[in-house]
């Protein structure tokens, strides 16, 4: 589908499968693709704007262990004054419960946000259909994860069979199986 005035400024634009370079025209009229370093320059442009989605989900995971870890310590806190309390008891129980701040969740909705307009972008540029912009975002889809999203375990363990330390047996059921 040729959108434009029909002269040599008009844009290519398709809703179907297609490998338009030069005259591509992206989410504006003004993202019009004039030669082929424009068009390595947006699918570079891409691959960054696809892996900075896997960093703002990495970030928005990273900044809501900060704030749990932060209660862990306020929670230790209470329990360490509250046993300290009750010497003598049989028994002592409590719950606790934490809120985010308003800033905190603030926060939280504002790296939300970022990451949902990013990717919606994102989402309006795979609706072009060009394959050269898809190849992009599944490129930085992958830099993204890779460079993001590494993959790390805590495993704590205990002594065993004399002296030998072997992993803590898990405790919780499967998914599948309660």
């Amino acid at each position: 589908m040729d959108m434009g005035d029909g002269g040599p400024k008009s844009c290519k634009i398709s809703m179907l499968w297609n490998w338009y370079t030069v005259d591509a025209c992206f989410l504006s009229s003004s993202w019009r693709i004039q030669n082929r370093g424009m068009f390595a320059a947006s699918c570079i442009g891409v691959i960054l704007l696809v892996a900075s989605v896997e960093f703002m989900r990495r970030m928005g995971q990273e900044y809501d262990d900060a704030i749990v870890r932060q209660w862990h310590r306020q929670a230790a806190i209470a329990s360490d004054r509250a046993v300290g309390a009750t010497r003598g008891s049989a028994t002592y129980s409590e719950r606790i419960i934490f809120r985010a701040t308003p800033l905190q969740q603030l926060i939280r909705a504002l790296i939300h946000a970022a990451t949902f307009g990013a990717a919606y972008i994102i989402m309006l540029l795979a609706m072009y259909f060009n394959g050269y912009i898809i190849i992009c975002i599944i490129i930085g889809s992958g830099i993204g994860k890779f460079a993001c999203h590494w993959l790390s375990v805590t495993i704590d363990l205990q002594p065993r069979e004399g002296e030998r330390l072997l992993p803590k047996p898990i405790l919780q059921t499967t998914i599948c199986c309660d």
